[in-house]
């Protein structure tokens, strides 16, 4: 793992992973990446502002998924190791937590090894795999190595899932990852929404795609059905920078437009 020269990285053409790195000021993005993200922010301004806010939800997320208890963690759609990572998160709260990282990017299996610094009292995995194959995600040996699904686990779909349109049957891969997970289990989404502002989010969807990745915002409605069955916790789904926030999290430029993103986690009954 973290061989480079044993898989198509694919750099001359743009990833999101690395598009959300470059937002993020992460140095792990190329020039088709830049040149993305720089179409994107004109079409969008608030798009960095949107990722530390997007980020910001993930950390949070996960101290409180940690601190309800929490041990294992699958993350699905993990993108480019930027420090603090889910598992220091986690971690820092239960250190004998179990995480596992999943991505489609192959550079992200290059970076990896950031990704697998656990504590010592806990593990850390990583899975090359697609959530839109969710069969073979879910048979992945490091996942089935390093999770007991039958505890509770919880899961993360941080920014994902608006890449996951309805072409591929997004809420039947939802349905089925949930099926897989047992009560008790959580499940945290922040998802790019239409709501606070349609032409923004027009422009920036028309960016993605034009760079060969097509999206799906959703409404919050349709954010919804992706939780149907289990319990909403409070303050149920909000703008990410609504959700929960910490002091310090709260900054300048912090709006329901910039945030552009629902944010929720609930539990399986």
């Amino acid at each position: 793992m973290g061989d480079s020269g044993a898989v198509d990285l694919e750099l001359d053409r743009a990833h999101s992973a690395r598009m959300y790195d470059y937002y993020l000021g992460g140095t792990t993005n190329f020039p088709a990446d830049r040149e993305a993200a720089a179409r994107a922010i004109a079409a969008f301004p608030s798009i960095l502002t949107t990722a530390r806010i997007n980020r910001r939800f993930m950390h949070r997320s996960v101290r409180f998924l940690a601190r309800q208890g929490m041990t294992q963690f699958l993350d699905i759609g993990t993108g480019i190791p930027t420090s603090p990572n889910l598992h220091e998160v986690a971690q820092r709260e239960v250190p004998r937590a179990r995480v596992v990282y999943t991505d489609n990017d192959p550079i992200v299996l290059a970076h990896a090894r950031a990704l697998l610094r656990s504590r010592p009292e806990g593990r850390t995995a990583y899975a090359h795999a697609d959530v839109t194959d969710p069969e073979a995600l879910l048979a992945a040996p490091e996942i089935r190595r390093t999770l007991d699904f039958g505890r509770p686990v919880a899961l993360s779909l941080n920014a994902l899932l608006h890449f996951v349109t309805d072409d591929h049957g997004a809420h039947a891969i939802m349905e089925r990852l949930k099926d897989e997970l047992p009560s008790g289990s959580m499940l945290a989404i922040a998802h790019v929404t239409t709501e606070f502002d349609p032409e923004g989010i027009a422009r920036l969807t028309a960016a993605y795609r034009a760079a060969g990745t097509p999206g799906q915002a959703r409404t919050r409605e349709e954010i919804a059905r992706f939780f149907a069955g289990w319990e909403l916790l409070d303050p149920g789904i909000t703008p990410s920078h609504r959700w929960r926030p910490d002091p310090e999290d709260i900054a300048a430029g912090d709006s329901d437009q910039a945030a552009a993103c629902y944010a929720g986690v609930a539990r399986k009954p």
